[in-house]
């Protein structure tokens, strides 16, 4: 999913934890996965933006010449103003939007 079209929220949301976990039964498997997928999220997230931002370096050695560039600036602020990992990884798994497996349960229910 494109952490840029998401509707999580901006802010820190209160969510009951038994709601969460009722799809793995599991609240600490419940939030390893959120964790795990707002990694993956974060990833993305700081790849895009410096990928973004290495358009506008400087290889000059000179350190006077440091110059603003407004559109480097308005970048950064549009990434800052993005909704954080975690809120991304939390309401893309409230949604049913991740995909996820423990091989431990499959191989137990193999046996």
């Amino acid at each position: 999913m494109d952490y840029k079209k998401s509707n999580a929220p901006t802010n820190t949301v209160t969510r009951n934890m038994m709601e969460l976990c009722e799809d793995t039964g599991n609240v600490y498997e419940t939030v390893a996965i959120i964790g795990k997928r707002a990694n993956q999220i974060a990833v993305e997230m700081k790849t895009d933006l410096s990928k973004k931002l290495q358009e506008f370096a400087s290889y000059n050695d000179n350190l006077e010449e440091v110059f603003e560039n407004r559109e480097q600036i308005e970048i950064s602020r549009y990434y800052e103003k993005l909704p954080k990992p975690t809120l991304i990884a939390a309401q893309e798994y409230v949604e049913g939007k991740v995909y996820y497996r423990n091989p431990a349960k499959e191989k137990d229910k193999l046996q």
